[in-house]
């Protein structure tokens, strides 16, 4: 017997082990864990400033705990000068996402990219804003609701 043929032998029972257990996931308890695949995440509609938000937990409009996902669209999409009443925490997940901060707005000169996997706060009552330049930026914000913006005086 050949090497070769000898490998392809061996190979076959692991092939085949690896496509049954695909086949055959297991069945999870909702009662103990909730999954949501991508293409179950419930993203709203691209807003005027090019963004599009999905809720995953919680509701951002009370108070509580919230999770939710937003995208900025590419196309120099940016959020004016605001602030929110509680800190906020955000994970980039894919894309650029570009971060300014106090009252000028300046998406050429005034912004930080922060690529994938990048940890931002933004604290209570502080002024930001934010946004996409040339590729759309996928971000995980975690806070305590109601997720208020109130836009500040800008100069």
């Amino acid at each position: 017997m050949t090497t070769r043929r000898a490998r392809r032998i061996l190979l076959l029972p692991l092939a085949l082990a690896a496509t049954l257990s695909v086949a055959s996931a297991a069945e999870l308890n909702p009662a103990a864990v909730v999954t949501k695949l991508p293409d179950q995440i419930p993203w709203g509609p691209v807003d005027a400033r090019g963004a599009q938000t999905a809720v995953v937990v919680g509701d951002p409009s009370k108070p509580g705990f919230y999770v939710v996902y937003n995208k900025w669209t590419k196309g120099n999409h940016f959020s004016r000068p605001h602030f929110h009443p509680n800190d906020r925490y955000i994970v980039v997940l894919q894309g650029t996402w570009w971060v300014g901060s106090g009252p000028k707005f300046d998406p050429e000169n005034g912004t930080v990219p922060m690529p994938p996997g990048s940890f931002v706060t933004h604290y209570g009552k502080q002024v930001h804003w934010d946004g996409a330049k040339d590729e759309d930026a996928v971000l995980l914000i975690m806070g305590e609701g109601p997720a208020t913006s109130t836009a500040a005086e800008e100069k």
